[in-house]
């Protein structure tokens, strides 16, 4: 479903990624596990067309969409979820909601708060009055109103209560298994990241040096060794 070959990525002349491969196959749940300014954020950004490439290739369904412009992405089927979030916080959540659902047929928000109905009781509550976890489910669920194939989520767990964190990943696990949709998820919770992923990709650096078994993550060798990759 998705190709990245070669991806060169920078901000000015500061070089961020640094000839970044990643292939994804339908049906897919992959993270991306590496700490603050290893590039997580920038190969989310210039996979959703945020960021110019300087070099490299994206493929998405066979077409190179390496030019391609955001709203364009999100037509053909990408969603993003951004770090932080990014809700409007002044509207309210059947508004936010709306937002997501411009293009999308009739139907699709009702079908999308059936999917989180957490969110039905807050429709007439401004944005930015939710918790944290409460805003970041909103986030998905404005994404969902696309009708993505493919879904990107940038640190998804952060600054978020542990029953909620528990409730995204079981939202993204049944939205894989049971609506095929791919999910990238770019990480520093290594709980997280190992209940969803089927896959893990470790990016260091600008470039990932390796994969890993959700197991993996498990193992006290491996976390040592991941926490001596920041320095």
């Amino acid at each position: 479903m998705l190709e990245v070959r070669e991806l060169h990525v920078g901000y000015g002349r500061i070089p961020i990624l640094n000839g970044v491969n990643l292939s994804v196959v339908r049906g897919s749940r992959v993270g991306i596990l590496g700490h603050n300014g290893m590039g997580k954020t920038t190969l989310m950004r210039a996979l959703m067309g945020l960021l110019p490439v300087k070099s490299g290739a994206v493929v998405f369904e066979t077409a190179t969409i390496t030019s391609m412009q955001p709203h364009h992405r999100a037509r053909s089927g990408i969603a993003y979820v951004p770090q932080g979030r990014q809700i409007f916080p002044q509207l309210t959540v059947r508004d936010n909601l709306r937002m997501g659902a411009l293009r999308a047929p009739d139907g699709t928000m009702e079908r999308v708060l059936d999917r989180i109905p957490r969110l039905k009781r807050l429709l007439d509550r401004p944005g930015g009055a939710l918790s944290g976890g409460e805003q970041q489910l909103l986030a998905i669920a404005r994404a969902l109103c696309g009708k993505p194939k493919l879904m990107l989520l940038d640190e998804p767990t952060e600054g978020i209560q542990p029953s909620i964190i528990e409730e995204i990943s079981e939202l993204l696990i049944m939205l894989n298994e049971t609506e095929s949709l791919v999910i990238i998820v770019v990480e520093q919770n290594l709980e997280f990241i190992a209940g969803l992923a089927r896959r893990i990709a470790v990016l260091q650096k600008g470039l990932i040096v390796r994969e890993v078994a959700p197991t993996d993550l498990h193992n006290e060798q491996f976390v040592e060794e991941f926490v001596g990759m920041g320095t």
